[in-house]
């Protein structure tokens, strides 16, 4: 499963869970494009539920559209990260550090309200 969520003017929220394929990799992306259209200085609340590691077809899919990717990220200034597995949360504050203008924190879950006051504050 991957939804994504326009939730206010500056903000989108994604869920996500399960595994996804080359199919639903390039629905995932469209939607994720479409969803953020007009955000500037954006925030993202992305929500990591029980997944596996995606296809080999995913994955080629989002390296052919790293154009995309990258014009998606940059509308982003801050992603708060609620995931369960512990890795998942490291990998994505380092994912941070190599991203020039986008902050990353990650939460463990039932620190959802910390993670909004988080994506919140200036």
């Amino acid at each position: 499963m991957f939804q994504v969520t326009r939730n206010g003017e500056n903000r989108i929220d994604v869920e996500f869970a399960g595994k996804l394929d080359s199919t639903q990799m390039k629905i995932a992306l469209d939607e994720l494009t479409q969803q953020s259209e007009g955000i500037e200085h954006g925030r993202m609340l992305y929500r990591v539920g029980e997944f596996e590691l995606p296809t080999l077809g995913a994955v080629a899919v989002e390296l052919s559209r790293i154009p995309q990717v990258f014009r998606f990220v940059r509308r982003f200034d801050r992603m708060a990260v609620i995931a369960g597995k512990e890795w998942v949360r490291k990998v994505s504050e380092v994912e941070g550090a190599l991203i020039p203008g986008l902050q990353i924190k990650a939460f463990e879950p039932g620190r959802e309200a910390e993670a909004e006051a988080w994506l919140q504050s200036p």
